[in-house]
């Protein structure tokens, strides 16, 4: 009996080797016949920067890199295939991902790419191809925030065309490559898509050869360099082995890698989607579901709080319960002339900026936004008005609100999670003589309380699910404006004038970078639309 179970358990485990072995001795046998008849030399990462004649020729060649295994400072996909699932495919789709990896990681290692394959499969099967949009508008962000310095200088110093390889489906990094880090080429999987759906599939053959085309078209010189890890050449042996040298990095030259600053950034990260706050490795991700269930109840105590009791009596409740909030004392107001309320201009972080700033005041005061859920406007503790973006309608609009009270306005008409402002309106500065300037701003580690392309209603309730969110309210010194009586253009003037004053105060106090970018520039990049909300839900 013994003998039956030694031969029925050790036999089939041998095979199973054996035949693993075999393949890989196969795949590498391969690849030195490849390289070999190309004659490429192979030299280490770091003789990039330390000899004089390398540093000459990657500036003259097409440089070709492997995205995830150089570009990358994290080896890791998981990351990035948990931002599609969550994003694009909701919490289900996100919690089947969690609990398949692990299996899909031991796949990875009995045969090469099917753990891939599995994560594909995962996140993209269902997925309407024209409302996939977390490759521009999510993943971008998280992509740079893991570029490595030293080989964002190695591309840096690259005159010719550059080249990025990836195993990871096209569509995930090709608007970071080319849209952040001027790519020419971008050589990636293709999915397979039916009736306008992605089936979760890709492609069997990479479009080596297409992007050899595309590499040898125009000017310059054909011949290639190459940067790829030392035990990933393999990878991509048909593009790497028409390269002239090939440089290897090491594990350990990876994991000291610096973090490339935002300052560094070819071209500034402005405008970014998506719920998640955090990056979802899986540690971090893990610890978000886990946390999800109580975020949900503790994010209806906070809005309870916040609807049923007084300013006075809601305020520690709301700080004890995990809400940070700091407020600058309230500057002297001038009494205004016309007998009216006042006007407040704030920048735009959340919906509940006009909230935060009635803590500060602690009075009602009344908010007009361009578009607002109408569960957002049923929850709200304070009056909220919409917009109508017709500027005669809506100034009159303004002019009567004023009179019943305080008001709040968002002139940015949408907000920006980054440390920007963008062009402020000057239909504000029409209203009233006296304009209190208010810096806002907000910080979250888990959620965004924003969003362009998903619910606008979950705004509020994805904020208050942070464990910690923190708000900070500066009421600055008033602005006076003296009306002209001149000619209609010296008056147009005038108006954009104060504009641009209040945008550079708060720009100042807050240390945010001011723009001319736009609600329309910031719906076109995210959401492909102009961010005109027709159904409010």
């Amino acid at each position: 009996m013994a003998k039956m179970f030694r031969a029925f358990f050790f036999k089939p485990l041998f095979f199973f080797w054996y035949s693993f072995l075999l393949r890989q001795l196969k795949t590498l046998v391969g690849f030195r016949r490849n390289s070999g008849s190309t004659q490429f030399k192979y030299q280490k990462f770091s003789s990039l920067f330390h000899h004089h004649h390398s540093s000459l020729e990657i500036a003259d060649h097409t440089l070709v890199f492997d995205v995830e295994n150089t570009l990358l400072r994290s080896s890791s996909l998981f990351p990035y295939f948990m931002l599609v699932a969550f994003e694009a495919g909701g919490l289900i789709r996100a919690i089947v991902l969690v609990l398949l990896y692990p299996v899909a990681c031991l796949a990875d290692i009995t045969r090469k790419e099917l753990g891939l394959k599995m994560m594909v499969m995962i996140c993209f099967f269902g997925i309407k191809v024209d409302s996939f949009r977390v490759g521009r508008s999510v993943l971008p962000k998280f992509l740079l925030e893991d570029v490595g310095k030293e080989m964002f200088d190695a591309l840096k110093r690259s005159e010719g065309k550059k080249v990025g390889v990836t195993n990871m489906p096209r569509i995930m990094v090709e608007s970071f490559l080319r849209e952040y880090l001027d790519i020419d080429v971008v050589v990636g999987r293709e999915l397979k898509v039916f009736g306008g759906y992605f089936i979760g599939l890709m492609e069997k053959e990479k479009s080596t050869l297409h992007a050899l085309e595309k590499v040898q078209e125009g000017k310059g010189c054909s011949d290639m360099i190459g940067i790829t890890r030392f035990n990933k050449i393999v990878d991509h042996h048909q593009l790497f082995s028409h390269c002239k040298e090939v440089y290897a990095v090491s594990e350990a030259e990876k994991r000291s890698w610096q973090i490339l600053s935002k300052e560094n950034y070819p071209k500034p990260l402005i405008f970014h989607d998506g719920r998640l706050a955090l990056r979802p490795t899986l540690s971090e991700t893990i610890a978000m579901l886990m946390w999800l269930p109580y975020a949900i109840i503790l994010a209806i105590i906070r809005i309870s709080l916040a609807l049923f009791l007084p300013y006075n009596f809601s305020t520690p409740f709301l700080v004890f319960s995990g809400l940070h909030f700091t407020t600058s004392e309230t500057p002297k107001m001038l009494p205004n002339k016309n007998n009216g309320g006042t006007l407040y201009v704030c920048n735009h972080r959340t919906l509940l900026d006009p909230l935060y700033i009635s803590f500060a005041l602690k009075r009602n005061l009344i908010a007009v936004t361009y578009s607002l859920s109408r569960m957002s406007e049923i929850l709200a503790p304070i009056k909220t008005v919409r917009l109508t973006r017709n500027r005669d309608q809506d100034a009159r609009m303004m002019q009567e609100l004023l009179l019943q009270g305080d008001l709040v306005v968002c002139p940015e008409g949408t907000t920006c999670r980054e440390p920007y402002l963008l062009r402020f309106s000057p239909l504000f500065s029409e209203m009233c003589d006296h304009i209190v300037p208010v810096a806002v701003n907000s910080h979250v580690t888990m959620f965004h309380g924003t969003t362009a392309g998903g619910l606008k209603c979950l705004d509020p309730v994805f904020f208050l699910m942070n464990p910690s969110p923190v708000y900070t309210v500066n009421l600055l010194q008033h602005v006076s404006q003296s009306r002209s009586s001149g000619t209609s253009e010296k008056e147009h003037e005038a108006r954009f004038q104060v504009a641009n004053q209040v945008q550079n105060q708060i720009g100042s106090t807050l240390v945010f970078e001011c723009t001319k970018l736009t609600r329309k520039d910031k719906y076109l990049i995210l959401a492909g639309n102009e961010g005109v909300v027709k159904h409010h839900v």
